[in-house]
């Protein structure tokens, strides 16, 4: 079967054999990825999804460093400083985007490896196989933005076991390979050398192949490692996360005193404030979401909220524009972030609310 080219730029969307490639094709930006892309990925699911010589989609990453290290945070960021609509829309396409990718009807195989963050966890954490390999930096860490954990993060994170996710969340802490499956954002630690084996084999499966036939087969590329350095500290983590209030867990990291709660203090002392209040309230509310979209609907509530705020722009300027590291969070501290602050990221928004297709 030949290979057939559908997208050639930021995005490489091209059929080999049976497997539907999507290769984000941005190395210089550790494919960061943009609305455009966001597009043009959508156009070649289409055209996979008809297809029915398109047995497995295959999510890659040009270059050596990573997937996807998250969004065009600088478009964004410059959208929001003269009160654009970058925000609203981007966020919209890419949310209904992470809710397709979930659904897709085809296996979707992703390939995590290297650095995988925010808008590139969108598109690979919602596969039905998630690779991930002994180079994997995982990471959600929004919160050091302004932001909170989006692209259906809230309800992955609101899955993981005990306050894993709650841990993830508000630190923006990174996962290993190990430590995703245990998170459930992944599905098998594969070597990286042998990345180009499998990817080869999924060329070649037969149409119709089930998602069983396609877990089979990653299995046996699989090291069977289900565990990193944050599991071990699962007791811990549990013990200090449980509570619903931002001051609560401050003061039982504060109490416990160990080296970890020390080093998690100190982390969580660099975030933003209403980012933490307003992720520690997402990530409780969905737990009793009953789907991916709903907390995806609330999410993209939250995001408008954001795009508007001094918070996003602030720490989006010390992050990645002046890049000095040093946040003036509005307010400054947990305890002056009133129920008042943190309602509108929560009020509905009529014509703007979020709908799928």
């Amino acid at each position: 079967m030949t290979d057939t080219a559908i997208a050639d730029g930021d995005l490489i969307a091209r059929k080999e054999g049976s497997a539907g490639i999507l290769r984000l094709n941005r190395p210089k930006a550790i494919n960061a990825v943009t609305l455009e892309m966001f597009h043009d990925i959508d156009k070649a699911l289409d055209v996979f999804e008809a297809d029915p010589a398109v047995a497995v989609i295959v999510l890659e990453g040009a270059g050596e460093r990573g997937l996807c290290a998250g969004g065009d945070i600088r478009a964004l960021w410059e959208s929001s400083k003269v009160k654009g609509d970058l925000g609203k829309i981007l966020w919209r396409d890419e949310y209904i985007l992470n809710a397709r990718i979930k659904k897709f009807p085809k296996p979707y195989v992703a390939f995590m490896d290297g650095i995988v963050m925010g808008g590139g966890v969108g598109l690979s954490a919602h596969a039905s196989h998630r690779v991930v390999t002994e180079k994997t930096k995982l990471a959600m860490p929004e919160v050091g933005l302004g932001f909170f954990p989006d692209v259906g993060g809230t309800w992955l994170l609101s899955h993981s076991p005990g306050e894993i996710g709650t841990y993830f969340g508000l630190t923006g802490q990174t996962m290993n390979g190990p430590d995703a499956i245990h998170a459930k954002f992944a599905d098998a630690v594969v070597p990286s050398a042998k990345l180009p084996a499998l990817r080869e084999a999924l060329t070649k499966v037969r149409p119709g192949t089930t998602s069983a036939d396609v877990r089979k087969l990653i299995d046996g590329f699989s090291t069977g490692e289900t565990s990193g350095p944050v599991a071990a500290q699962q007791a811990k983590i549990d013990a200090l996360f449980f509570h619903d209030r931002m001051e609560d867990i401050i003061a039982a990291l504060q109490r416990d005193g160990s080296d970890f709660a020390q080093a998690t203090l100190k982390t969580l002392n660099e975030k933003s404030p209403r980012g933490m209040v307003v992720t520690l309230k997402l990530l409780r509310l969905a737990r009793s979401a009953r789907s991916l979209e709903e907390c995806l609907v609330r999410e993209y509530r939250a995001a408008l909220e954001v795009f508007a705020s001094d918070d996003f722009r602030e720490g989006v300027r010390a992050a990645v524009i002046d890049k000095d590291r040093n946040p003036k969070w509005s307010p400054p501290r947990i305890e002056d972030v009133t129920p008042q602050m943190v309602a509108p990221y929560f009020a509905e928004i009529g014509a703007d609310e979020l709908k799928f297709p």
